[in-house]
């Protein structure tokens, strides 16, 4: 690989832990429906699932979510503070779809009762909040390459949910600039963000480098933007024949070797 100037990381699942987290703040939230009622968690989480992402997907922002990039198990837990007429409308209207998703998983589970849906829709955000939690390769990365090479983040999602996991993982001090796709009203795979990191940062898009877990989103939209990329492969899936990042990497812990 050519010298670069400026790596730039994806967030999610790149540096930190993001679906497990998810996954482990659902299941200790239904672990109280199993004490209550002996609804088994595992059953209740598929449920709670299922049904979030009925009810994200007929939300009056279903588009904005998907330009963004803000997950139905996100809206269950995250602050949609900020400015603009999407934002607003999120704050508006989370506190029913968190209640009514739980009250639709558990009626699934034979349990009708309004309050109890409202006290797990309350105990959810205070589980995930729980674990903010990052990969133990990225502070170590970011320490060895911080000085030598100009540091981006780019996230999808809303400013004040990205922004909270990084500040609760502890590494937000590392980054040069931090872009959210939310804060701007574009998200990846489109250039357009790209183009506006590299700005940031002061450097050209073929002297920056972009990491992170998604083909679509890290990898293809860098390339359209004319920025190199390595796909962090942490679960070694196969690698589609028509994509050709510059690298694959199953551990951060390989980037300095690679610039």
């Amino acid at each position: 690989m050519t010298e670069a100037k400026a790596v730039i990381f994806d967030l999610d699942d790149t540096l930190v832990v993001e679906l497990a987290s998810a996954e482990g703040a659902f299941l200790a939230t239904c672990e109280r429906a199993r004490k209550r009622y002996g609804i088994d968690p595992a059953m209740l989480h598929e449920s709670v699932r299922r049904r979030a992402r009925e009810l994200w997907h007929a939300s009056p922002e279903r588009d904005y979510c998907l330009e963004i990039g803000i997950s139905s198990w996100e809206g269950m837990w995250g602050d949609f503070g900020g400015d603009g007429p999407s934002l607003k409308a999120l704050r508006e209207w989370t506190p029913a779809y968190r209640r009514e998703a739980w009250a639709r998983a558990l009626a699934d589970r034979g349990v009708r009762e309004g309050a109890f849906a409202e006290e797990l829709a309350e105990l959810f955000p205070v589980e995930r909040r729980k674990l903010h939690v990052a990969f133990p390769d990225a502070e170590p990365v970011l320490k060895r390459l911080r000085g030598e090479f100009r540091l981006a983040l780019l996230s999808n999602g809303a400013p004040r949910i990205q922004r909270e996991k990084l500040e609760g993982s502890g590494l937000e001090g590392y980054f040069d600039a931090i872009v959210i796709s939310g804060e701007l009203g574009v998200g990846k795979p489109d250039p357009r963000i790209y183009h506006r990191t590299v700005e940031q940062i002061g450097v050209a898009p073929q002297e920056a480098v972009m990491v992170g877990n998604s083909l679509e989103k890290d990898f293809l939209g860098a390339r359209r933007a004319g920025l190199r990329a390595l796909w962090l492969n942490r679960d070694g899936e196969p690698c589609p024949e028509q994509v050709q990042p510059d690298a694959v990497i199953e551990s951060l812990a390989k980037i300095p070797d690679l610039l």
